[in-house]
C-alpha cells in the first residue's frame, strides 16, 4: 500500500487527507494520495516563486546541463516509470513504455532550447542605435494532467518551462499519481536545484487555487472539453497566459481504394489501444462508398482477437479502464446505441474477466449517425463507431460539422484526395494514412475548435513561446548629448 505525497522544495509533503487510489486490473485498494488544500497549493507556489529568482539568472549552459542529465534518468529509469504506469492506470508495459519514449523527445527538444532562444539582432537602426530581441521566461508556470498519461504529457510541459528558465508547480491526475514524484525524483538528481519543480496531489480545489493564485503566470491543461473551457475562463479571467487542450471525436476516413489491410491494422490499433483512452483514439471510422462492408469486415475480425487482460502480462494487448466509475459510465453510454439505431456489432460487456477488474472489451457499432449519443459524446472507451457517406465531400462535411476538432486521419493511396483533405478539414493534425498523427517534439500538438482553449499549442516551438514572453531592447551608447530632443523618435537621422 503506497502513500503518495505531495513535493515542495525539494522533498516529499504528506499534508492533507488521504484518498484511495486503485489498481485498475483488480479493482483492490493499491494505496492512497494526500490532496492539497489552499494552503499546500500556497506553499508550493511561494516555493517556485522564491526558486524562480535565480534560476531564471542561471546560464543557460547549466539549465541545458540538467535536462541532458534527466534525459539518461529518463532512459535508466524508463521501465520504473512504465510499471508505475501499469499499476496505477492499467495499460499494457508495451504502451507505457511508448509513452515514456514520446516524452523523453520533448526532454531532448528542451536540452537544445539554449539555441532555440537565440533573439535577433539589428545594428544601426538609427545613427548609433542598435536593436535586438529576446524571449524572457514567464515566472512560475502551473501544469494541470489527464489520468491518461501521466508521464508523457507532464513532459509535453515542465522540460521546456525549466529549460526557458521558469519554475514549474504540477498538478497531476488524482487517479494515476505516482509517476509524478518518480519524476521529481529524478529532476533532483539530474541537479535542478529546489524548489524549481513542485508537485501537488490533488483534485478540484486545488485546481481552482492555482488559478486563482496571483503567483502563477500561466497554466497549461490537457484533460476533457468541460474542464478546460473552465480553466481557461478562470486563469485568463485572472490574468494569466493558458493553453487549454480539450476532448476529441477523431475520425478516420477510408476510401474505397485504400488499402484494406493497411486500414483496419491501423484503425483497430488506434481505437482499441490504451482502452480507447486516449486524446487522439480513433473513435469514429466514416467508410466511403463500398468499402464500408469489407472494412467493417476487416476490423471485427481484428477485433475480435485482441488479448484483454492485466497489463503487466506481456501477452495483453488491452488493459483495463482507468475506474469503476468510468468503466459504468461507458457501459451506459453503449446502451443508447441500439435503442438510438445502431447496429452492434460486437459488445464488449459481455467480456468475462474473473479478476474484479474494470475491463471491458472492444465494442463496434454500425449505421451510427451524428445524432445517436455514442457519436456525439467522448466516449473515451473502446468504442468504435461507423459512419457510412456516399461521397468524400460527405465526408469531409461531416468531419467539419463535429465541435471537436482534435486529430483527424484519412486512408487512401490517391495522392490528390489526401491533399484536398488535409487542406480542407478543420481539425489540428491531420494523418494520412497514419491513425494517430501525434506530431513529433519539435513540431506542437492541438486542435482546434473545442478542442483547444487558447491560441498555442504544447511542446516545440509553440510551447516555447507559451513559456516565455518577448523582449525588444533599443540601445545607444553615447559620447554626447545634443540636448532634449522633444520630437518623435525616427530612424531618418
Amino acid at each position: 500500500m503506497t502513500l503518495i505525497t505531495h513535493w515542495i522544495s525539494g522533498a516529499p509533503v504528506d499534508a492533507g487527507e488521504q484518498q484511495s487510489l486503485y489498481d485498475p486490473a483488480t479493482g483492490e485498494p493499491s494505496g492512497s494520495v494526500v490532496m492539497a488544500d489552499d494552503a499546500i497549493v500556497d506553499q508550493a507556489v511561494l516555493s517556485a516563486a522564491k526558486a524562480f529568482a535565480s534560476w531564471s539568472q542561471t546560464s543557460l549552459a547549466q539549465r541545458s546541463a540538467v535536462m541532458f542529465r534527466f534525459r539518461q534518468l529518463l532512459e535508466d529509469y524508463s521501465d520504473t516509470l512504465a510499471l508505475c504506469t501499469v499499476r496505477q492506470h492499467g495499460k499494457t508495459m508495451d504502451d507505457a513504455r511508448g509513452e515514456v519514449r514520446r516524452g523523453i523527445e520533448v526532454v531532448e527538444y528542451a536540452c537544445g532550447l539554449g539555441h532555440l532562444l537565440k533573439g535577433e539582432h539589428s545594428q544601426n537602426v538609427s545613427t548609433g542605435v542598435d536593436t535586438y530581441s529576446v524571449r524572457q521566461p514567464l515566472g512560475v508556470i502551473a501544469g494541470i494532467t489527464p489520468f491518461n498519461f501521466p508521464v508523457m504529457v507532464p513532459l509535453w510541459m515542465f522540460p521546456i518551462a525549466l529549460a526557458a528558465g521558469n519554475s514549474f508547480v504540477l498538478k497531476p491526475s488524482d487517479r494515476d499519481p505516482g509517476p509524478s514524484l518518480i519524476l521529481a525524483e529524478l529532476l533532483q538528481q539530474a541537479g535542478l536545484p529546489e524548489g524549481v519543480f513542485n508537485v501537488v496531489q490533488g483534485g478540484k480545489p486545488a485546481v481552482d487555487r492555482i488559478l486563482d493564485h496571483p503567483d502563477v503566470a500561466a497554466v497549461s491543461f490537457v484533460g476533457s472539453t468541460p474542464v478546460a473551457r473552465h480553466v481557461y475562463g478562470r486563469a485568463t479571467g485572472n490574468g494569466k497566459r493558458v493553453q487549454a487542450l480539450g476532448g476529441a471525436k477523431n475520425h478516420a476516413v477510408v476510401l474505397p481504394d485504400a488499402d484494406l489491410a493497411l486500414a483496419a491494422d491501423a484503425i483497430t490499433a488506434a481505437a482499441f489501444g490504451s482502452a480507447g483512452q486516449r486524446c487522439m483514439a480513433i473513435s469514429v471510422v466514416v467508410a466511403v462508398g463500398a468499402v464500408a462492408d469489407p472494412l467493417l469486415e476487416a476490423l471485427a475480425a481484428r477485433s475480435r482477437r485482441i488479448i484483454v487482460g492485466d497489463g503487466e502480462n506481456t501477452t495483453s494487448q488491452m488493459g483495463p479502464l482507468i475506474s469503476g466509475e468510468h468503466l459504468q459510465r461507458v457501459t451506459e453510454l453503449i446502451g443508447t446505441g441500439t435503442p438510438d439505431g445502431a447496429t452492434l456489432i460486437m459488445d464488449g460487456r459481455t467480456l468475462s474477466h474473473d479478476t474484479g477488474g474494470h475491463f471491458l472489451g472492444p465494442t463496434i457499432f454500425d449505421h451510427v449517425t451524428p445524432a445517436m449519443r455514442v457519436y456525439t459524446e467522448e466516449i473515451f472507451g473502446p468504442v468504435l463507431c461507423v459512419v457510412r457517406v456516399d461521397t468524400f465531400d460527405e465526408a469531409i462535411e461531416l468531419i467539419n460539422a463535429n465541435p471537436y476538432g482534435n486529430g483527424t486521419a484519412i486512408f487512401s493511396t490517391d495522392g490528390g484526395a489526401c491533399r484536398t483533405f488535409q487542406t480542407r478539414v478543420t481539425a489540428g493534425m491531420v494523418g494520412i494514412n497514419v491513425p494517430v498523427p501525434v506530431p513529433v517534439a519539435y513540431h506542437s500538438f492541438g486542435g482546434w475548435k473545442n478542442s483547444l482553449f487558447g491560441d498555442l499549442h504544447v511542446y516545440g516551438r509553440d510551447g516555447l513561446q507559451f513559456c516565455t514572453r518577448g523582449q525588444v531592447v533599443t540601445s545607444r551608447w553615447p559620447t554626447r548629448s545634443d540636448g532634449p530632443n522633444f520630437s518623435f523618435p525616427t530612424t531618418d537621422r
